[in-house]
Parts: structure tokens; sequence; C-alpha cells
């Protein structure tokens, strides 16, 4: 299978700050709110969609409670709340790839903020599609193995009676591809067999590679990263850069 989720973009999430923790919270719940409303349906098993970002919460180690109460809040008359999906495509230094997923109430301000990163570090924000096309849309859930306790092997059994599609071995974490629409049954067979997951969600993909060698490039790849994961209507930003150090 070509392209995979790179290690060291999850290692953020499994050390963040408590600060970032309760913005990726944030973030998520605007996130459930959308796929409550867009899917009709409070409940998981009717709506996929739903069903895809409260796999994504639970990995984010978001409380049981918080995504009960978010859902609720979805569904609760008095919710005028009005986000959209919004996507972005554009390059970084040397091309790198990158898509940004996120959620707004304001298209204008967020589109300006969005240009003003490409703009800032180097890149520029291109038409829709430039980039998506070297893509490929799938779920992705990293297992953790810091222990070194679980076999590959095992893993892999799991994995395909699970309804995975793939299977490999990065650093400490097992990554695993999916259909993205298998993707909420898949992550919930493999919760129910007490994996833990240090991340879980669809993503982008990439199919190929661009390694960043010029250290302002680098710099300026980290710098517009961050300012995307700092922003509160962002989302997700997938790219195909793979040689970043955290």
């Amino acid at each position: 299978m070509s392209g995979h989720s790179k290690w060291h973009n999850i290692q953020k999430t499994k050390g963040a700050a408590d600060a970032k923790r309760a913005q990726a919270f944030t973030k998520i719940a605007r996130e459930m709110i959308v796929a409550v409303k867009e899917g009709g349906s409070g409940d998981p098993a009717n709506n996929s969609r739903l069903a895809a970002v409260v796999a994504k919460a639970k990995a984010a180690n978001m409380p049981n409670d918080n995504i009960k109460r978010t859902i609720e809040k979805a569904l609760g008359s008095g919710n005028t709340e009005n986000y959209e999906r919004v996507t972005y495509e554009g390059y970084g230094p040397n091309g790198v790839a990158i898509i940004v997923e996120a959620m707004t109430d304001n298209r204008k301000r967020t589109a300006s903020e969005v240009r003003h990163f490409f703009d800032k570090y180097g890149g520029n924000m291109g038409a829709e599609g430039c980039v998506s096309w070297s893509f490929d849309r799938k779920g992705v859930i990293v297992i953790d193995n810091e222990d070194e306790e679980l076999d590959e092997d095992t893993v892999m059994m799991d994995v395909l009676d699970a309804g995975g599609d793939d299977l490999k071995t990065e650093g400490q974490a097992f990554i695993v591809y999916t259909d993205p629409d298998s993707f909420p049954a898949v992550s919930s067979a493999l919760e129910e067999k007490k994996y833990k997951f240090l991340s879980a969600q669809v993503e982008m993909v990439p199919q190929n590679y661009v390694s960043l060698t010029d250290p302002d490039d680098i710099k300026n790849m980290t710098k517009m990263l961050d300012m995307f994961d700092d922003n509160e209507d962002v989302e997700n930003v997938f790219h195909n850069c793979d040689s970043l150090d955290d």
C-alpha cells in the first residue's frame, strides 16, 4: 500500500500538553456537532459520520461524558452553532503537498487566515483539487506498542478479522489502514479487543512523499504546520513531507 501515516505526526498527539488537549477536544466537539446535523442522528450506529468522529474522540482520550454531552448539545433545539466543512489545498516549501480541513462559521475569515499561513512560510494556496489527486482517503488507526508486548502476526489477524485492509509497523506503533466506510466498524472491533489507540480517524494518505533538505524549508514547513495546528478553525492538516523532526 502506498503512503502511510508518519510516526512523527503521531508523537505530537501522544505528548500533547493539557492546553493542546483542551483545544483538540474543542475541535473534535465541533466536528461531532456537524456530524450529528449532517447525519440527522445522534446514534453512531445510524450515523457513520458521527461514528467516525466518536472513534477519533475516544482515541484522543476525550471522556465519554464529554462525548455524550456534545451529542446532546447537537440534538438540542437551542443549539444555533452553524459550522460547515471547508477544505483548502496548496503547496508548502519545495512543493510539499498540503491539505487543510477546516470547520468554520465564517468562510471569508478562515480562507484569509489559511492563505496567510501558506504565503508567510514559503508556500501558496491553490485551487480545489490541485493536490488531493495525489492522496488516498483511508481510515487510519495507530495502535500503541510502546511496551513492545504486541505480536505483529496476532495484530494482523485481528485487523483482518475486523475488516481492516492492511497493517504496517512503524517505530513503537502499528498503523492500521481501512476503507473509509468500514473505519468505524474496524475501530470498534479493535477497541473491543483492548488495543490502545494513539489516534484513529479518516485521513488523506499521500501516495508519495517529499523530503526537505534545506534548513530554511524545514523551518518554514514546521512553523506553517504549527500555525495551522493553533488555528481554532483548522481540524486536520495532511501533507506529504517525510523529513520533519519533532
